[in-house]
Formats: structure tokens, sequence, C-alpha cells
């Protein structure tokens, strides 16, 4: 709103003009005023005296300086205000201004007589009530009258402001040289605890501010105004140091709240003055520190640190004095542990020694600074975390760059090594007072800070250097067979001359001999096959197997992997010597196949896969141990271990177990029974080396599977259950690939056997067996009715392979291997009988022959299988019927059922074609059969 003045009017028209004066009227002054926003934001700059003074202005301005946000944004600044105490406080004195103005409505209802009798009780107990209320918190307090134009004061007293602080204080901003306090605060020790008597109470934001405001600016006023440090008022009212940091403290804190024009020039020349007494008490602190007088001076200045701010500049003192840190050379020497240890490797117990010396100092360090500081401080874990930068994480960084410079192995055992010592130095250390937790947080954080610069590096290594190794040791196996391999076959072609060969084909073809081997020592088993889960245990445990005693007839024949020769596998396939080389070409390429099937047992290693799985569990345990600390490399601790594990069946399958199976089929596809001079033996040679082969990769995998089981999954680094996991989709796909494999070699060990059994029936079977009229043995007195030579030989040659399977081969595939083997069998006899000539008398023996194999099915369990030879029984039957009773030949020949369907009339037909008087008996029979 403007303002205007009327000008003096001299002269001019008649004052009967009306409009005379509103033409000589003119504008003389204008004054706009600004808006509260603006003003209030002024205000926010303003001293505090210049702010009392402002109030007085006008009613408007008071409410804006009087306004309690103003007031309370200020006790912020210097941290006194608690809001959930104000809203506590104000919440009590609703509740009482409540209550109170229900029992004044009451009372005047009474009075009015409108409260009927049976309610004056409730009044009564209102009133107790009331006078109950008094006690309650904050009653005292008086309630804030809220209206339209502001917050008042209570009308009971509406002058009244002599409580807020501000009247004791001059509102002059010259400084007084005079050390006389007010009389609000006689004593100067009372300034001390201002902040600790400042309450929260919304509404009186500015008394608050005030008290405290009237019991330090003086101070703070003088602090900002002296030239020289040594003449400041609170050095010259306060003499213990330990009042003069409380006030310098409170000071500083109080600075905080002033945001007048220059503040920054006034709290950096408070700042100063702080500084300039914290470096007086640093330099005494550093004193006692050097005479080591701990509980006087040291503990004295140490507390006076801790007052003035928090006592951060002795805590550094004290740590950087401390032996710990100005002496950590002499806890231990990074070059010792590769020094004492043997050349490429490294030394753990001087690494040890280190964290012992270095856990004894600390604990030291931190009892004395328990007796410096006080608890609230937390002065240990500052300490610890110097600690950890200065000493901890220098000494690992130089010892693993000198680990690495030195080898793979010894920086991979120093990684892991001193992860573990690290973890025991932790829980070994002495906390502060009061820490606790948090003082093993800190060292747990401290530890994982100083190997987070070489955890992804190690685990990288770790994987590496195990891949390097399992393919040097799978490539120095196949070097060596390959080696052998040449050198035997130059050894065999060595004398080989072609002329001689074509002369003398035959006999030197008879010179050939194929001599047992025995190139690996037996494991102590129970049985041949049985009991390899203890083994496999033992093998990944790297347990010493003691064998036992155990008879001739329990000691087993099954040969092993070839031993370690200087840490590699060496390959031995000759047992006893040959004389001389073989001189022809046929006998040379004989003793070359007889060679390489005796070596089939050669073809994988059970040591080269224990060294390989031991190799896994040494780098799987060392990256475990970060997994297992539950640290924040956990996670790819934990993925590292499985991709080991991983590479293990990948380079164990693959490129050991997989191509040593494939050569093993190819090589039983080479033999021929035909071209083996002695069958005596009840095994087939082959066969049973590849059997063997079977067997050894059975233990391989049940050592996969302790190993799996041990130190996979015990520990947690793999869940069994989880299909998506890689460890587990990887050893099922290596189970899926030894099945495989096992399967195509079982069957074409299966055509192997057939093919002995097939010799040993058409060589060994005589013709008087079954027709012993051909040679006269029909009128011997004495006859043999138990089976022939010829079937026990067959039944001892296959009942010795399929037994051996028993324990080394699923249940499933051992009874498909057994039902394919008698089925075999089966087809084999079939083929057998219709080469042989059966008398009457012969058929005893033939019926013997059959109740033997019969016999040998029923150990199968197979009672498929065991329809067949059921069928074969029933089938010998029809050559024991007498010539004269051709037609019930016939009515056996027809019957269908007979023989459970196995066979058809016509091919039981063709059996009886075999009978030694079927020309004599053929037209009966057909004259019964057909009319």
């Amino acid at each position: 709103m403007s303002t205007f003045k009327r000008a003096t009017v001299t002269g001019g028209p008649s004052r009967q003009d009306v409009l005379a004066p509103l033409r000589q009227t003119q504008i003389v002054g204008s004054k706009p005023l600004l808006p509260a926003e603006i003003l209030s934001l002024i205000l926010d700059y303003v001293t505090v005296s210049d702010l009392i003074r402002f109030a007085r202005v006008s009613k408007r301005v008071k409410e804006m300086v009087y306004d309690d946000t103003r007031w309370v944004q200020r006790l912020r600044l210097m941290a006194c205000w608690d809001e959930a105490e104000a809203r506590k406080r104000a919440e009590a004195a609703w509740r009482n201004r409540a209550g109170s103005q229900g029992l004044a409505y009451e009372e005047q209802a009474e009075r009015a007589g409108i409260v009927a009798k049976g309610n004056r009780s409730t009044s009564s107990g209102n009133e107790m009530s009331r006078t109950g209320n008094k006690t309650a918190p904050d009653a005292t307090v008086e309630p804030i009258s809220l209206s339209t134009n502001g917050i008042h004061q209570s009308a009971s007293d509406p002058r009244r402001d002599t409580n807020d602080g501000f009247d004791a204080v001059s509102l002059s901003p010259k400084v007084s040289t005079n050390l006389s306090l007010p009389s609000r605060y006689p004593d100067p020790l009372t300034r001390l605890d201002v902040f600790s008597h400042a309450r929260s109470i919304r509404g009186q934001a500015r008394q608050e501010y005030g008290k405290v405001y009237g019991a330090l600016n003086l101070y703070y006023a003088d602090a900002v105004a002296c030239k020289d440090h040594t003449t400041a008022i609170v050095f010259r009212i306060y003499r213990d140091p330990n009042h003069q940091a409380q006030m310098l403290a409170n000071l500083s804190r109080f600075a905080s709240s002033d945001l007048a024009q220059g503040w920054h020039e006034r709290q950096e020349k408070l700042q100063a003055l702080i500084e300039a007494f914290e470096s007086a008490v640093a330099h005494e602190f550093e004193q006692a520190l050097a005479s080591a007088d701990v509980d006087g001076k040291l503990q004295k200045y140490g507390h006076v640190l801790v007052t003035l701010n928090g006592g951060q500049r002795g805590v550094e003192l004290f740590v950087s004095n401390s032996p710990v840190i100005a002496r950590k050379k002499q806890l231990g020497d990074v070059m010792d542990c590769l020094r004492l240890g043997s050349p490429g490797s490294i030394s753990l117990e001087e690494s040890q020694r280190f964290f012992t010396h270095l856990t004894t100092s600390f604990n030291e360090q931190i009892a004395v600074m328990d007796r410096v500081f006080p608890a609230s401080v937390k002065a240990a874990i500052t300490f610890v975390q110097r600690v950890g930068k200065e000493v901890l994480s220098e000494y690992l960084s130089a010892l693993f760059d000198e680990a690495h410079r030195t080898g793979a192995e010894p920086y991979l055992k120093a990684v892991s090594g001193t992860y573990q010592q690290s973890l025991f130095m932790a829980r070994s250390l002495r906390p502060s007072k009061d820490t606790g937790d948090e003082f093993y947080e800190a060292v747990d954080r401290i530890v994982a800070n100083a190997f987070e610069l070489h955890v992804d590096l190690y685990l990288n290594e770790e994987y590496s250097y195990f891949k390097r190794k399992s393919e040097a040791e799978i490539g120095d196996w196949e070097r060596q067979l390959s080696e052998q391999d040449a050198s035997m076959q130059s050894l065999y072609m060595s004398n080989v001359n072609r002329q001689a060969d074509k002369r003398d084909f035959l006999t030197s073809f008879k010179k050939v001999v194929m001599m047992p081997v025995n190139v690996l020592p037996t494991f102590p088993l129970s049985s041949p096959f049985g009991g390899k889960s203890a083994t496999a245990k033992a093998l990944v445990n790297g347990e010493d197997l003691k064998p036992s005693f155990q008879s001739p007839s329990q000691i087993s024949t099954r040969p092993s992997s070839p031993s370690m020769t200087n840490g590699i596998a060496g390959v031995s396939r000759s047992a006893t010597p040959m004389l001389e080389p073989p001189t022809t070409e046929l006998a040379a390429k004989a003793a070359i196949m007889s060679s390489r099937l005796e070596g089939i047992r050669s073809l994988f290693s059970i040591e080269v896969a224990l060294n390989l799985v031991h190799t896994a569990k040494s780098a799987i345990e060392r990256a475990a141990v970060f997994y297992r600390a539950q640290s924040q490399f956990g996670e790819d601790a934990r993925k590292q271990c499985q991709l080991i594990f991983v590479l293990l069946l990948q380079i164990l399958g693959s490129r050991h177990i997989k191509a040593g199976f494939d050569q093993a089929v190819d090589h039983l596809a080479n033999y021929n029974p035909k071209e083996i001079q002695n069958h005596g033996h009840t095994e087939v040679k082959p066969l049973v080396t590849f059997l063997e082969l079977v067997n050894v990769g059975d233990l391989i995998q049940q050592m996969l599977d302790v190993f799996y089981e041990q130190e996979m999954v015990a520990t947690g680094l793999t869940d069994r259950n989880d299909f998506l996991d890689p460890a587990v989709k990887e050893k099922k796909r290596f189970e899926q690939m030894l099945d495989e494999r096992v399967a195509a070699g079982l069957n074409k060990g299966i055509e192997v056997l057939m093919s002995e059994v097939e010799f040993v029936c058409a060589t060994t079977q005589k013709p008087d067996d079954f027709n012993p009229d051909a040679s006269g043995a029909a009128n011997s007195d004495v006859m043999d009715i138990g089976p022939s030579e010829t079937a026990r030989k067959v039944v001892d040659i296959v009942s010795s392979h399929t037994k051996m399977l028993v324990g080394s081969t699923d249940k499933n595939m051992l009874d498909v291997f057994n039902q394919e083997v008698g089925l075999r069998i089966f087809t084999a006899l079939c083929k057998h009988l219709k080469r042989q000539r059966i008398s009457v008398a012969g058929s005893i023996k033939l019926i013997s022959d059959m109740n033997h194999y019969f016999t040998y099915i029923q150990t199968l369990k197979n009672q498929d299988l065991l329809l067949y030879f059921i069928a074969l029984r029933e089938l010998a039957q029809i050559y024991l019927v007498s010539p004269s009773d051709a037609k019930e030949l016939a009515n056996i020949i027809a019957d269908g059922d007979r023989f459970h369907g196995i066979f058809r009339a016509e091919e039981v037909y063709e059996f009886a074609e075999r009978r030694a008087d079927w020309f004599l008996i053929r037209p009966k029979v057909e004259k019964a059969m057909y009319g």
C-alpha cells in the first residue's frame, strides 16, 4: 500500500474548484512491502541479537521472529532437538488440556443444575483424576494457543518474556573484557553441561535456544574476536584441560547454529583456536606415550582429546606409535617362507609365526588402549583397520608376489594357507571393551579386503593349474602307451625274414606263444570284484591298503593298473620275457595281436585316475576354504570348485576312460579263437582282460562317487537334487558315457565268448559222446551218465566270465548281460545239436548235458531265460524214445505245448532228424504225423 502526502498549495485556482486539489496533489514517496516468504528467508541469516531487536518492529514481525520452526532449526543444527521427545511432550500436554477442559465443563454444568445426582460421583472422580494428573510428565507445560494470526503465549501473562535466555544478553555486538558472568550462570561449571539440560518442547524452542545462547555466546564471541589464543576467556576462566576441552566442544557445537553473514570466517577462527588447543594436548599426549605413563598423563590427555572432538587424533597418535605399526618388519620376513622351505615350495610355518607375533602384539596394545581411552571411542576399530591396511595387506601382497614368481603350486598354497591362518588370527584377536561383535565384523572385513585383490587371480590359477597337471598326467600315460606299442612292434618285427616266412608258414605260426600277463598289483579285496566301496573310499582319502592274510583260493587274480615310475604312470606288459623275437611276419603279427589283447587292462589306469582325484581334491580343498568361511568370495569359490570337479570328469572320462574302452573294443574285434593253440583254460583271455578293465572302470567310478559325496555334497559345494547344477549334470554325463562304453564292450565280449563256446563245442565234443554205437561203447558194462567234458567246459567258461561282472556293474546291466549270454548259449547249443548224430543210448549223455546247462541257467535267476533250457531238456527226450514207439515220437514232435512255444513242430522235426536211427523210423513218424 502506498503512502500519499498532500503538498502545500500556494495561490492557484479558487478553492471552489473541486478538482483543483486533485490536480495539485503529487506522490512524494512510495514504500512497498516485501513478501513474507522473502522476509522469512532474510531472517534466517540475521544474527540473534538483530533478530531480537527486529522483533520489536511490529506484531507481524514478532510473529515471524518468534516462529517456533525457526528456533527448532537452530536446535537441530546443534543436535539438541529430539523429535520423539517433542512429540511425547506435546501429546502429554494435549491430554492434560483435554482433561482440564472436560472438568471445567462439568463444573459449569453442575452449577447450572444440569448434571443429575447419579452423575455426581463421576464428577468427583474426574476431580480426583484431574488432581492426579498434576503429577503426570510435563503437566506444568502451559498449553499452546493457536490462532489465525500465529502462535502466542498463554493468555495468563501475555507480556512474560523473561525466561528465554535473551534478557541477560546485551544486544550490542561489542565484547566486554570484564570477566564477570551474567547472573543466570554464576558458576562457570554449569555452562559445561548446558546441552544436557536442553529440552525438546514444541512452542518453547526459542526459550531453549535462549538458554544455550545465554550460556555460550559470550565465549563464542570472544573466541572469534581474540587475536591471541592464549588470551581467550575460555582459557582464563577454566584451568582444567578437561573443562577447557568441554567448553571448546560446546562452542564448536554452538557455532553450527551461527547462520549470520560471516559465519564461515567465525567458524574458521574458532576451529583455529580448537586446533591450537588440540595440538598442545596432543604434544603432551605424545610425550606421555614416549614415557609410557599409561595410567597418568597418557590417560588424562587421552580423555581430554576424547572430550574435545572424539579423540580421533589421540587414537591416531597411539596407533602410529604402536609397535605393531612402527616396528612391523620385526613381526616376520616374507622371504623366510621361501628360503626355509624346500626348493620350489613354500613354508607356511613362517607365515604362521608372523600371525602369532601379530596377534600377541595386537592384544598387548589393545590392553593399553582400554586403559587410555574410554569405551565410547572404539579405538580398537581404528587400530585394527590400520593394522589390516599397513601390516597385514602389505605382508600378504609381498608374500603372494614372491610365491607367484617361484611357481604356481607355492602361490596356490600360500593364498589358501594364509587365508586360513588369517581367519584363525581374526578369532584370536582380543576386542576392546564394549565392542563385541562389531569388532569381529570389522576384523572380518579387513581380512576380506586384504584378500580381495588376490582371490580372482587365485581361483583362475587354481583351475588352470589343475587343468595343466591333469592334461600332463594323461599325456604322459598316452605317450608311454604309444611308445611301448611302437617298441613292441619294432621288437617283434626286427627278426622277420619274409622269405623264410613264405617257406615255413605253419611252423612259424605254431611257435607263437601267448603268455599270461600280470602287470598290476592286486588290491586286497574280499573277492575279485566285490567290496570296492571301502577300497574306493580309502583310495580317495589317501589311506594305505594293508593286505590281510588270504588263502590261495581267496587271492584275487585281478590285475591293477601300471605302477608309477618317477611320478609318471609306467606301463609294463611283460611278465615272462620271450626268449627270442619271432622270425616270421605271421608270428610277429600274432604276437603283436596277443600283446595288444593282453594290454587291454593297461588302456587306462587306476593310478592315473587316483592321481587326478587327489590333485582335484587338493585344489577343491584349497578353494573351498573361501567358501567355508562364509566370506564375500564364497559364491565365486563354490563355482570354481564345481568347475574343477567338472574338469576332472571331462579329462578322466573323455581323455582316459572313454579312449581306453574304445581301444579295448577294437582289440576285441580282432580276436579269433581259431588262432589260439592252448584252450585248456576256462577263460577267454581277451574277454577276461576286458572284464578286468570294466572292473577298473567301475572302481574309478566308485572313487569318483566317494569323492563327490565327501568333497562336494557334504561340504555344501553342490546340491545333488539340483538337476541344473553343473557338477550334477557332468556326473550324470560321465556315468552315461561309462555305461555306454561298458555296454558296447560287453556286446563285443559276448561275441568273443560265444565264439569261444562254439569253438569248444566243435573241437572237444567226441563223436561217441552221443552215439556210443559208432565206437562200440554201447556194449560196455559201465556207462558214464554224467555230463560230457564239452558241457563242463562250456559251463565253466561262461560262468567264470559272468561271475566276474558281479559287483562291478549295475544290476540291470548284469541282468541284460546274463540274459543275452543265455540266449546266445541256447542258440549255440541248437546249432551244435544239429551237427551231432544221437542214438538212444547216447541220449542219456545228451540229457545229462542239458540238465547241466539247465542247472547253470538256474543260477542266473532269470525265469524267462529258464524256459528256453526247459524246452531244451524236453527236446532231448525225443532221442530217448525207442524206435518201436515211433507213433509216440510223432506225438511228441507235434505237441507244441510241451516245448512252451519255444520250438515249433517243424523245428522239432529237424532235431529229430539227428537220431541215429532216423532213416529206419522216418516212415513211421511221418505216417503218424501226416497220415
